[in-house]
């Protein structure tokens, strides 16, 4: 790296593109050591766990989101707004898309920006599997445009129902029983009992019909079978229509149809079955990638390529010794940023690379106010601890203010903590528009 104010470029602003940028302004540019900048196709961070409430209308983006440009006047860094389409590894610089307006009138012409080291933390999309009709019928939730635009819907569903004398169901499928669909289901039971708060009485929960449809033999498929089981068990006592074992061959607009070509009748239908890294990665024709597109790495986050180049987050092939890859998860995210904000601080002094280890602290589905279930991995033993109810939900809120901290530091992230609380009184609890 250059002795002479390096220049480092994070593309992606999710969790662990953030929480980078963060430290490393405060570490190197606040101290005018390095050029810190970040890149991001969105004004604004939310975190990805958090989607679901966003696409319920549980949680508001607008106000709940962090803005990078203020963030980084604040923390060290600078933000440019702009999609990532392309890079010149030889001549180190990306390229960054042009910048439209809503008319289409080009705003900025496609640009490019130099680096001396280069961060891709550009996150996963939604895998469809090539299934047809999904693109064109399903809604996804990869970014909180996405969780928007099918809040809108659902809205725009709940007053049909209710202000209809003839329509007296709204059939919802969700394709995908991780951890997306297993807490967006539990969520939309939530909204739906708090719309007759807000004078929609009609559209009630017994005309709610939730089908949560997953290929595998069962829900939660990366989590311990405990977990799963729980969580299956509250959902049915909800009313989620839980099917496993069920494999989809299209969406149609009348509702996805399975394998054995049964239809199963949908409203909205929404897509959360697998992930990978974004195609254009697969374009650029530079990486070494694995079959979900992620970018193949060297123990120390480096890509395989190239050693100006770290790679973290989602769109990360990290490989562990049983030859399994990280998976794809905000903790895993954090410990990588960790990792690679310490590398290029020994890559500054001139000393040796750390090598990136993943640490499963345990994993945790949150069902929305009904139940919360987990397991905690315990530091001396390799086993884990199964909790549930407060304790679990109590963790579970503990693994956002973690992230907060990370990128606002404690005072302010009690300082929002005592704002949510208070803001609760006068706003709605859930979002109308």
């Amino acid at each position: 790296m250059k002795s002479s104010c390096p220049k480092i470029v994070i593309v992606g602003g999710g969790a662990g593109g953030l929480e980078l940028a963060t430290q490393l302004g405060h570490r190197l540019g606040k101290k005018n050591s390095a050029q810190i900048v970040l890149v991001d196709k969105n004004r604004t961070h939310i975190w990805k766990p958090l989607l679901h409430e966003v696409a319920t209308g549980s949680l508001d983006s607008d106000l709940d989101g962090v803005v990078y440009s203020a963030h980084a006047a604040k923390h060290g860094y600078q933000f440019q707004l702009g999609t990532f389409c392309d890079l010149d590894a030889e001549n180190k610089f990306i390229k960054v898309s042009p910048i439209t307006d809503d008319r289409g009138k080009v705003l900025l012409p496609e640009r490019q920006i130099q680096y001396d080291k280069l961060v891709i933390a550009i996150g996963s999309v939604s895998n469809d599997f090539n299934t047809p009709g999904v693109r064109e019928h399903c809604f996804f939730l990869d970014s909180h445009q996405q969780a928007n635009r099918f809040h809108h819907a659902l809205l725009d569903s709940f007053t049909r129902v209710h202000q209809s004398e003839s329509i007296n169901e709204l059939n919802i499928a969700i394709v995908g029983g991780g951890a997306t669909g297993v807490e967006l289901s539990a969520e939309l039971y939530h909204v739906t009992e708090l719309l007759k708060i807000y004078g929609l009485s009609k559209m009630t929960k017994e005309k709610l019909n939730i089908h949560l449809i997953e290929a595998g033999p069962r829900i939660l498929p990366a989590l311990p079978e405990r977990i799963a089981t729980s969580a299956r068990r509250e959902l049915s006592k909800l009313g989620v229509n839980v099917m496993e074992n069920t494999r989809i061959s299209e969406a149609s607009a009348a509702g996805f149809v399975t394998a054995e070509g049964e239809l199963i009748e949908a409203n909205l239908m929404l897509w959360a079955a697998g992930v990978k890294a974004p195609d254009f990665i697969k374009d650029i024709e530079i990486f070494e990638l694995n079959r979900a597109n992620q970018i193949m790495v060297k123990a120390n986050l480096l890509s395989t390529i190239n050693d100006d180049i770290y790679v973290i987050g989602d769109c990360c092939a990290c490989q562990q010794a049983d030859g399994s890859f990280v998976p794809p998860r905000a903790q895993s995210a954090h410990q990588m940023a960790q990792c690679v904000e310490k590398n290029i601080l020994h890559e500054l002094k001139g000393e040796p690379l750390e090598s990136y280890l993943y640490v499963d602290h345990g994993s945790l589905v949150n069902l929305s106010r009904f139940s919360t279930v987990g397991s905690l991995m315990g530091n001396l033993t390799k086993n884990s601890m199964f909790i549930e109810g407060k304790i679990a939900r109590l963790v579970y809120i503990s693994l956002y203010r973690m992230h907060q901290q990370a990128i606002h530091g404690t005072f302010k992230t009690i300082a929002l903590w005592l704002a949510e609380k208070m803001m609760r009184v006068v706003r709605p609890r859930m979002k109308l528009h």
